[in-house]
C-alpha cells in the first residue's frame, strides 16, 4: 500500500547515515552522525539494548554478519568496529589501516571476511575472526571509494568511486577481474549484486541506474533514468526480479 508501518524510529540525536536489516528480518541496525550505532526490533518498532558507542566521528556504514548477532560498522574516524548485538559491546579492538574516513563496509556471505572502502581511494580486506588485514589494499580507483558489495558466492567484489567508475575484483587474490566499468558521468554512490551474482546494479549522481554483466563488465540494456536529484542508494529485491 505504500503506507508507513507504525511510528518513526526515533533515538539518534543527529541524522541517520546508514541502515542494515538482520538476515532473519527481525532487527534493524542504524548508523548516525551522532557517532552511534543503534539496534531496533522491527516488529514492535523499538530500540533494543544500549547504543553501540566507540566511534569518534559519524558512522557511515553498518552491516550484519550472516549469524545475525555480530554487526560491523565503518566511520569517518577511519576505523572499522565489530559489535555484539546481544551485549551491545565491541568485539576486540578497532580495525586500523585506512588513512581517511571509511565510506562503506560489507561482510562476505560465509562470515570470514570484512571489506571496507575509504576516502583514501583504497579497499581493504580483513579477517573477521581476528581483525587482521588480509593482503595489500586494493588500488586502482583514482578517487574516493564510496561503496562496495560482495557477490553471493563470496568470490568477487564490486566497488564504486567518485572517479565515475566501478571495478570488479577477485576477493581472494585482490586482483582486478576486468577493465574499469565506465559509463556513468558522475560519482558512483551505490552498487549491489543481483541475487545470482551474474549482474551488478549501480546508482550515480548522473541521475541514472545501470545494470552490468558482473563477469565481463559490459553494460546490459539502457540506463534507468528520470532521477532528478541523482541516485544515492540502490538495492535489489530478494528474488532478483
Amino acid at each position: 500500500t505504500g503506507q508507513a508501518l507504525g511510528k518513526p524510529l526515533r533515538s539518534h540525536s543527529r541524522g541517520v547515515t546508514s541502515l542494515a536489516v538482520s538476515p532473519d528480518g527481525t532487527r534493524l541496525a542504524s548508523g548516525s552522525s551522532d557517532n552511534d550505532v543503534r539496534i531496533w526490533n522491527l516488529e514492535i518498532g523499538e530500540q533494543t539494548g544500549e547504543p553501540l558507542r566507540g566511534h569518534t566521528d559519524r558512522v557511515t556504514s553498518v552491516a550484519f554478519a550472516p549469524d545475525g548477532v555480530l554487526i560491523v560498522s565503518g566511520s569517518r574516524d577511519r576505523t572499522i568496529r565489530i559489535w555484539s548485538s546481544a551485549t551491545s559491546e565491541a568485539i576486540g579492538e578497532p580495525l586500523l589501516g585506512h588513512e581517511s574516513g571509511v565510506k562503506a563496509v560489507a561482510v562476505s556471505p560465509d562470515g570470514t571476511r570484512i571489506v571496507s572502502a575509504s576516502d583514501d581511494g583504497t579497499i581493504r580486506r580483513w579477517e573477521f575472526g581476528t581483525g587482521d588485514s588480509v593482503g595489500e589494499p586494493l588500488r586502482g580507483h583514482t578517487g574516493r571509494v564510496f561503496c562496495v558489495s560482495i557477490s553471493p558466492d563470496g568470490s568477487r567484489l564490486v566497488s564504486g568511486s567518485n572517479d565515475d567508475t566501478m571495478r570488479l575484483w577477485n576477493l581472494e587474490t585482490g586482483e582486478a577481474i576486468c577493465d574499469p566499468l565506465t559509463g556513468h558521468s558522475s560519482r558512483v554512490t551505490s552498487v549491489a549484486f543481483v541475487l545470482d551474482g551474474a549482474c551488478v546494479a549501480s546508482g550515480s549522481f548522473d541521475h541514472t541506474i545501470r545494470i552490468w554483466n558482473s563477469r565481463t563488465g559490459e553494460p546490459l540494456d539502457e540506463p534507468l533514468r528520470d532521477y532528478p536529484d541523482g541516485v544515492s542508494c540502490t538495492a535489489v529485491s530478494p528474488d532478483g526480479s
